[in-house]
């Protein structure tokens, strides 16, 4: 037994928030729960990481339905997130199988001294918190603790078996359910990768006739024929470029974000191949990762696609400046290169941040929308920083240099027009570019469709060409009723009288959508104001101690066969901040001197642990690996707090 590693008795705190999802109208309190183990799952719906979270949640459920509850605490980062209809959506979108509490005051999320997105707190049957765990790759971990509770309190006789407080809610029907990316196809009609199905629909140009469906409609990773293949909440669609399909077998490339692969599909067939990825997650550190190798000249120096693992691919594009195909890989924000059956790692070190320079060494945050520009760079939607940024490459290798045309950082959002590095979006997950050159962007949590008009002495200028939208996750450009592409051949035919119009994929409302574009219209310039991420300021001294416990789950060690089991990295923002105590680090401690005379910002902290399973029986143990990426806001004061715990596992 391992339970002297747990967390002091001390009673979990009232459930409290604005309402309930997921439990038929009814509040639920903690006297409600006695007698089981409770998961506390704080996570707010723009997360990835939550988003890992709840898969890695989905067989605990099932193992333990009889003596478990998950309770999920939505505790949101941005003011969309707040509306009580977007988080019900999420919650149908995201198949959430257990009650969910609205928190969007931080009430409870506060209670709990909740620090990052994700954070699990565990209760007993007893109604004592237990334990505490921030971030993903707990699963192991949940599931031994879980074990060994259920087995301390049958003892004990504290144990109460029996169905839970979850209602299942009525769900939505229609021929799309939570359309996440659109594409045409060379005969006209429109390929949609229908998430909430887990297929792809093809439709008739209207955008509302269904052709067929390609994928089982059954969440899994098979391959095989159309009927029988399946895919889980697929997003990016990317034509394989003409020259390329005979080679290849198949026509349209998948970014299948939940299966962490990427798929092939033969247009003629219908057949499903998976082309990258296992199908299992990267995580990162992890000792057993196939990463590609950092410092790629040419793709034929890469690993084989089918032994690297990725994590959430969200978004595809043929790149012709590298001659690959690039993937926003959203769940540890970089992109990578895939071509010629190989896969290599190209931008983005890992970090989640917004951080601009050399394309291997920039930070990304939640990359989920790529297009290719009439110049032949590369946009894309950096979803959580909220930015537009742009990516030139070194014609033919795998390098390139990074630049944000829109966005602040992890914790600036809004809606605000005008110039663009004063301009704000709020959570963009699609673009397109116009023939023009300047892009428009589906502003997702704005509701709204962005234009980002390129300036030669300037920063350029953002408008707002539409509104009132339900989470706009994709945006294609219809010229005369046809999709049209910048640096494809039918670039050099579009003409000045050509009708011209915005496909947008409504995710929210289920359907396609069709606005026109007057060729005059630039947009309206429109301020809805500036945000920030909301949440407690910790007042602490100049000099601060930043401490991550981390205690293995039972019957597990810290594993240093590899060299240090452990990792931490501290940064700030301002930079100015954090005069000493940066960087990197195996101790999960460090000791930090803040500037005063900066005042406030943000200590950013990534903090890793491997272990592995602890049997001298069992000559390759199975190694597990947590992790966790802090946002702390700050302020420096005298007789603030000398030290800060982040409790990664404890």
């Amino acid at each position: 037994m391992a339970t002297a590693s747990r967390l002091p008795r001390v009673r979990a705190s009232e459930l409290v928030g604005r309402g309930w999802l997921n439990t038929g109208g009814q509040d639920v309190t903690l006297a409600d729960l006695r007698g089981k183990i409770v998961v506390l799952d704080f996570w707010t719906f723009c997360c990835i990481n939550c988003l890992h979270v709840l898969d890695e949640l989905r067989d605990l459920e099932a193992r333990f339905a009889d003596e478990l509850v998950i309770i999920g605490v939505h505790s949101p980062k941005f003011v969309h997130e707040a509306d009580p209809e977007a988080l019900a959506a999420a919650v149908e979108r995201y198949e959430v199988h257990h009650p969910v509490l609205d928190d969007p005051e931080l009430t409870t999320w506060s209670a709990y001294a909740a620090k990052a997105w994700p954070t699990l707190v565990v209760v007993d049957p007893e109604g004592y918190i237990v334990w505490q765990m921030a971030g993903e790759g707990h699963a192991s971990a949940l599931e031994a603790l879980v074990a060994e509770l259920v087995a301390e309190h049958e003892e004990k006789g504290t144990l109460h078996r029996g169905d839970g407080p979850y209602v299942a809610p009525v769900p939505t029907s229609g021929t799309l359910r939570f359309p996440a990316k659109v594409l045409g196809l060379p005969n006209g009609n429109l390929l949609v990768a229908d998430a909430g199905h887990h297929s792809l629909a093809e439709m008739a140009p209207d955008g509302e006739t269904l052709v067929r469906r390609i994928g089982s409609g059954e969440r899994g990773l098979v391959d095989g024929a159309s009927d029988v293949a399946r895919f889980s909440e697929p997003n990016g669609l990317c034509l394989v470029p003409a020259d390329l399909r005979a080679r290849t077998g198949y026509d349209v490339v998948v970014a299948d974000t939940v299966n962490h692969a990427l798929r092939g599909v033969n247009l003629t067939t219908g057949t499903v191949t998976t082309v990258a990825g296992t199908g299992e997650q990267f995580m990162v550190g992890a000792s057993d990762n196939v990463t590609g190798r950092s410092e790629v000249v040419d793709l034929d120096d890469a690993y084989g696609a089918r032994s690297i693992r990725l994590s959430s691919p969200w978004d595809v594009e043929w790149f012709p400046a590298m001659g690959a195909f690039l993937v926003a890989d959203a769940g540890n924000h970089t992109l990578w290169a895939f071509g010629r059956d190989r896969l290599a790692h190209v931008g983005g070190t890992m970090n989640e941040g917004l951080l601009d320079g050399r394309l291997a060494d920039a930070w990304f945050a939640q990359p989920s929308g790529l297009a290719v520009g009439t110049d032949a760079a590369l946009w894309v939607a950096d979803a959580e920083t909220s930015a537009l940024r742009r990516v030139e490459a070194v014609e033919g290798t795998p390098e390139g240099t990074v630049s944000t045309a829109v966005g602040q950082g992890l914790f600036d959002f809004g809606h605000r027009d005008g110039a663009a590095d004063q301009a704000l979006l709020q959570h963009p997950l699609g673009l397109t570019v116009l023939p023009d050159g300047s892009v428009v962007v589906a502003d997702t949590y704005n509701g709204a469709l962005r234009r980002f008009a390129p300036s030669d002495v300037g920063p350029g200028e953002v408008t707002t060409l539409a509104t009132d939208l339900a989470e706009p996750s994709d945006v294609v450009v219809l010229v005369d009723g046809e999709v049209w592409a910048a640096g494809t051949p039918d670039t050099a035919v579009l003409t000045d009288d050509a009708r011209v119009e915005l496909l947008v994929v409504e995710s929210a409302a289920h359907r396609l959508t069709r606005i026109p574009l007057p060729a005059a219209t630039a947009g309206e310039v429109l301020d809805a104001g500036a945000h920030r991420t909301q949440r407690p300021v910790t007042e602490v001294a100049a000099s601060v101690r930043i401490d991550v416990p981390f205690v293995p789950a039972p019957r597990q060690k810290l594993d240093d066969r590899f060299g240090p089991s452990t990792r931490l990295r501290v940064s700030a923002s301002p930079a100015e901040l954090l005069l000493d105590g940066g960087g990197d680090d195996a101790d999960l401690s460090r000791d930090l001197r803040l500037d005063p005379a900066v005042g406030e910002g943000v200590l950013h902290v990534t903090a890793q642990a491997a272990s592995c399973d602890d049997d001298p029986a069992v000559e390759f143990p199975a190694c597990h690996l947590a992790q966790q990426d802090w946002g702390v806001p700050v302020r420096v004061v005298d007789g603030g707090d000398a030290e800060v715990s982040l409790p990664l596992r404890g």
